[in-house]
This record gives C-alpha cells, structure tokens and sequence, in this order.
C-alpha cells in the first residue's frame, strides 16, 4: 500500500513551517526535535499497520487500519482543513491532507466496506474512536491554545 509514501509526502510538505504554525496558536509550543519524533513513531506505526493488513488480512487488521488511519489520516486532514478556515490562509501539510490524505482515507475506508470485512457501522464506531485523539487535540490548539499532548 502507498500510505507510507502518502505519509513521508505531507511529512516533507508540513516539516518546514508546522512547528512555527503550532508554536503561533499554542503558548506551550513544541520543538522540531519532537516534530520529527513524533512523525518517525507515526511513519514506524504506519508501516506496521500497513504490514499486518498486507500479511494477514482479517477484521482485526481491517479495524486496526480504520483507527490508525482515522487518526492519522482522517482526523489529521480534519485539522488542517479546520486550521486554514480558522486561520484564512495555509497550514503547513493542507495541500498534501487534501489532495493525498483524503482521497486515501475515502478509498482506504471505502474498501474495507465494500469487501464486507467490516460492517459500515462497525468502520463508523471504529473510525470515531480511532480519529477521537486528534480530533480533541485539534480542538484545543484552534480553539483553546491548547493541547492534548
């Protein structure tokens, strides 16, 4: 699966500017060290992810990239999205989230519907709870100069 690649794509795109983006709306801001350890656990997690789903397809793997990819992905997308409405301008990662992230989400999450390997209210309940983490942390770094982390 290209999801990695996806990954590393919107990782190269948001790595320049989204430690001062977040340091701007969040007084406890964070360092680029943390930036980019946060981004190599997530790839790390992604590639696992992607790994047991290709080895061993199941529902326990189909739930697995559901709520890894809500929140990484989905909610992740979600954020920049919101960001830039809230913001009236760029953030750093919002072309790659629209253009890689959501497409992906949609045909990822779509799939796993359509080959009946999750039914589609067990993919809503999964990817809720999956996206919930970044979904509270977007929240509170718009809205509440925050975080969750």
């Amino acid at each position: 699966m290209l999801a990695p690649l996806v990954f590393v794509g919107h990782f190269v795109e948001e790595a320049p500017g989204f430690v001062a983006w977040f340091n701007a709306h969040v007084p406890r801001g964070i360092t680029q060290d943390l930036f980019w350890t946060v981004n190599v656990v997530a790839l790390a997690i992604t590639i696992v992810v992607v790994a047991i789903e290709w080895l061993g397809p199941s529902a326990f793997t189909a739930a697995a990239v559901v709520a890894w990819f809500s929140l990484l992905v989905g909610a992740n997308a979600l954020l920049h999205v919101v960001g830039a409405l809230t913001d009236g301008g760029y953030v750093p990662g919002l072309v790659t989230a629209l253009v890689l992230y959501l497409p992906l989400y949609g045909w990822v999450v779509g799939r796993i519907v359509r080959d009946r390997r999750l039914a589609p209210s067990q993919v809503a309940v999964i990817a809720f709870l999956g996206a919930l983490p970044m979904l509270v942390h977007g929240y509170l770094i718009l809205f509440r100069q925050s975080r969750l982390f």
